[in-house]
Formats: C-alpha cells, sequence, structure tokens
C-alpha cells in the first residue's frame, strides 16, 4: 500500500510536468479541438480520411503528422524524404490536394 508521503511527490511531479508543457502543445490542441469542431458540424473531413487520400500517393516518405488551419479549412501533412521536408496542403472540405511544397 503506497503511503501518503509517497503519493504527494507523485503529483507534484505530474503537476509540474504539466504547467513546463511547450506552449505548441496548447496550440495543437486548438488546432484538434477545431478540426473536430469543424468536422462534427460537417464542415470539414476528418484527418483520418484525408490521411487515407494523400498518404498512398506519398509512397517512399516519412509521415510526420497533420497541421489544421480552421480559419482557412486547410491541413497540412508534413513528409520527410531523402532528407527534405515536404508539406503538402488539402483543402479540408473536399479532401483535394491543394499544393506539395519542399
Amino acid at each position: 500500500m503506497m503511503g501518503k508521503n509517497l503519493l504527494v511527490p507523485l503529483f507534484a511531479a505530474f503537476g509540474l510536468a504539466t504547467i513546463s508543457a511547450p506552449a505548441s502543445a496548447g496550440q495543437a490542441s486548438n488546432e484538434q479541438n477545431a478540426a473536430r469542431a469543424q468536422m462534427l458540424a460537417g464542415k470539414v473531413q476528418s484527418i483520418r480520411s484525408i490521411e487515407n487520400r494523400v498518404l498512398p500517393k506519398m509512397s517512399g516518405s516519412q509521415y510526420i503528422g497533420p497541421e489544421y488551419d480552421a480559419a482557412s479549412q486547410v491541413y497540412r501533412l508534413k513528409f520527410i524524404r531523402e532528407g527534405r521536408v515536404i508539406f503538402v496542403d488539402v483543402d479540408a472540405r473536399t479532401g483535394s490536394i491543394l499544393r506539395r511544397r519542399r
């Protein structure tokens, strides 16, 4: 059985880890919340649907992950191939690829 003296440092350590989270974590959370709200409202497709459409077209690349811009309703999927970062911007409403940039 854990004593109270052991639980206090565990909670304190967890609290410090939560407080010291980078600002980008909050930004990612806001992006996810905006994407989810717009998806539930039927305005945009889910990221899974977008990924299922785009990932097969990016063979030979390592997928890093998505970002979402709620204002423009665009997903930016990030990949690495041969040491270069590739951005694929996708219209979240239609799933159409808007542009690829290296």
